[in-house]
This record gives C-alpha cells, structure tokens and sequence, in this order.
C-alpha cells in the first residue's frame, strides 16, 4: 500500500509540472499597442561618422566619394575622418571687374568694365581723343588711358601767341628778336635811334639783337 501512494505522488508531481506555464520572457513576446506608442516618441537618427559624410541639404556620400558640400564650396572626398576639401589657388579678379558671381569653388567674374574714364570723362575702347590742345590720347583695352604730349621746337620769335585749339605757340608776325627793348624783324637790319643799327642773329632768335654804333652827336648808344 505504501509503495502505492508514493507511486501516485510521483505521477501528480509529473502532471502538476506540465500543466504550471513556464516563467515569461518578456524580450520573446511584442510589446502591446501602448509600448509601442510611447517607444515611437524617442526617435534614433544614424550615426555617419566613420560610415559616410553629410552635406548641407543632408544628402549622404560614402567614403572615398568626392562631393560638393555646398552651393559655393570647394569639391570634398569623404573619409572616415569627415570630408577633406580642396583648396585651390583662385585666379585673381581682375581690377575692373564689375560683377563677380561665386557660384563655385573660386569667385568668377562675370563683367569687366569696357570703358575708361579720364579727367571724369568716359571713352570706348581703342576711342583715341585730345583733352587739350597738345594731348592725344587712346582707350586701351585694359582699361588705362595712354596720353603723348606733343613737343613744340623753340619759336622764332619773341613775343609767340597761343591760338585757341593749337598746341604750340605761333609768331604771327614772323621771326624777330630783341634790340634793347625794342622788338625788330628778322632778315633786316634796323635803325634803332640815331647811333645804332641792328639785327637779329640768324637761328638764335632768343639771342639779343647785335648792333653797330655810329657817330652821333648828343645821342648814347644803346
């Protein structure tokens, strides 16, 4: 009998394990409707570093891709240590540039002044112009106003006048020179008081007159 009843414990105890449910592992099973709903509120963004580079819109470059990291910038390779961007040696703007545009790695420029200005004055290029008299001058291409100044020769005479519109001075009453203070023609010789006649010497009109003395009475040579 007692071999019996510890038979049948042993056959409840089997039973009793099979029907109690096993410990639940939470990780096994989906979280219902409600953790689900609170775990979306906490969103996870990728981590690129060391994976790829970003831009500026946000786009994604793998690495060793060459991009452009923004609108103006120079051209980058990603690496693993982020984005490694040129920086080249721009051309110079030229001076005259009136518009420059940066819509790349250097600045361009788009529109160079075709004019040039001189004394507040502008003039087309290759226009040639005389700002005075004895100036004339020509637009160069690069914008620069290149002037030749006339050279007047030496004027034969004493007393040049200035014609309006004519660089150089003029002798309107030809060639002369002085005897004293009086002025006297050239070619001639002339009787400047009762003691002296004179004459202008030839070429050097600047010179004085050269005057011969002759007998007067009451009368001082010059």
């Amino acid at each position: 009998m007692a071999l019996h009843i510890d038979a049948s414990c042993v056959l409840l105890l089997a039973i009793a394990a099979l029907v109690i449910p096993a410990a639940i592992n939470h990780e096994d099973y989906p979280a219902d409707e409600g953790d689900q709903t609170s775990s979306n509120d906490n969103l996870i963004f990728d981590d690129y570093r060391g994976k790829g580079c970003v831009d500026d819109s946000g786009f994604v470059y793998k690495l060793g891709e060459k991009f452009y990291p923004g609108h103006s910038n120079c051209p980058c390779v990603c690496t693993e240590d982020g984005p490694v961007c040129d920086q080249p040696e721009c051309p110079k703007i030229h001076p005259k540039c009136t518009k420059v545009e940066h819509n790349g790695c250097c600045p361009e420029c788009k529109e160079v002044k075709n004019f040039c200005e001189y004394h507040g004055k502008s003039y087309k290029i290759l226009e040639e112009f005389k700002p005075s008299p004895c100036e004339w001058c020509r637009c160069e291409p690069s914008n620069e106003v290149h002037c030749v100044v006339a050279d007047c020769a030496v004027p034969e005479c004493v007393n040049p006048v200035y014609e309006p519109e004519q660089c150089c001075p003029v002798c309107k009453n030809g060639p002369n020179c002085f005897a004293g203070t009086t002025i006297i023609p050239a070619g001639i010789e002339v009787k400047v008081d009762e003691c002296n006649i004179c004459h202008c010497h030839n070429g050097d009109w600047w010179k004085p007159a050269q005057c011969s003395k002759r007998e007067c009475q009451g009368k001082q040579a010059l």
